[in-house]
Parts: structure tokens; sequence; C-alpha cells
């Protein structure tokens, strides 16, 4: 009889520890602020990659819009930034392209590669020597 109360006594407290853990997890205020920082960090890339690119209608695959049969996409910060991967196309008939963003902890552009090698791409890569076109 003992045995049976204390194995029940010891599911009940497992049980709360893990739910009370679990909602901590949950509502951590701290996810919030680092989620938030993080899509707005996506957002500005987006224009970042628009503008530098000069291809004002892409399609994009990034953090905010994951889409795993085009491929894997990240966000990652890092100690002097952040580092931004994705994909783009300019339309329907155009095949997606990676990129790898590169910020500063300012939020400038510190380096984007693409690999889009059949555009002309190679001229902006030429009079920008942040951009660089991978073959």
């Amino acid at each position: 009889m003992n045995h049976r109360v204390g194995s029940i006594f010891f599911g009940v407290v497992i049980g709360l520890a893990i739910a009370v853990l679990a909602y901590q997890w949950v509502t951590d205020p701290d996810k919030r602020v680092k989620h938030d920082e993080q899509d707005r960090v996506v957002e500005l890339s987006r224009e970042i990659l628009k503008h530098t690119l000069e291809i004002h209608d892409l399609q994009l695959v990034d953090p905010l819009a994951p889409q795993r049969k085009v491929g894997k996409v990240y966000i990652y910060p890092l100690e002097n930034g952040w580092e931004i991967s994705g994909y783009y196309r300019r339309d329907d008939d155009d095949r997606w392209h990676p990129y790898l963003l590169g910020l500063s902890v300012e939020l400038s552009l510190r380096s984007l590669k693409v690999g889009d090698a059949d555009s002309g791409l190679a001229q902006i890569a030429a009079m920008n020597p942040l951009v660089e076109v991978l073959r």
C-alpha cells in the first residue's frame, strides 16, 4: 500500500514539475525579444538583398518564409553581426538561387554571396566589393 501511494505521489510531483518548467519555457520573455529581433533582421535583409541585386520583384525563401522543397535556410547571430541564408528567384520560370547575406552589428551589408552566375550580376559584383557571384 505504501509503495502504491509513493508511486502516485512521485508521479504527481514529477508531472507538476514538468508542467511548471514547460510553462516557464513557453512564456519566457527573452525568447520573444530574441525572436522579434530575428524577424526584424530578416525583414531588413530582404530589403538589402532587393536593393543590392537591383531586382525589386523577388520571390524569396528565407527564415521568415521557409520552404523545405527549396532548401534549408537559417539566421545565425555572430559576434560581429548576423548571417542569413536563403534562396531567391525572379519569377516562376527562374530556378532558385542560393544566397548568404552577412550583416554587421549596425545591420549594414557586410557581404553577399549569390549563386546566380547566369544573370547580369557580375556587373554589380564588379562595382560592389561586398557582392560575390558564385559559379
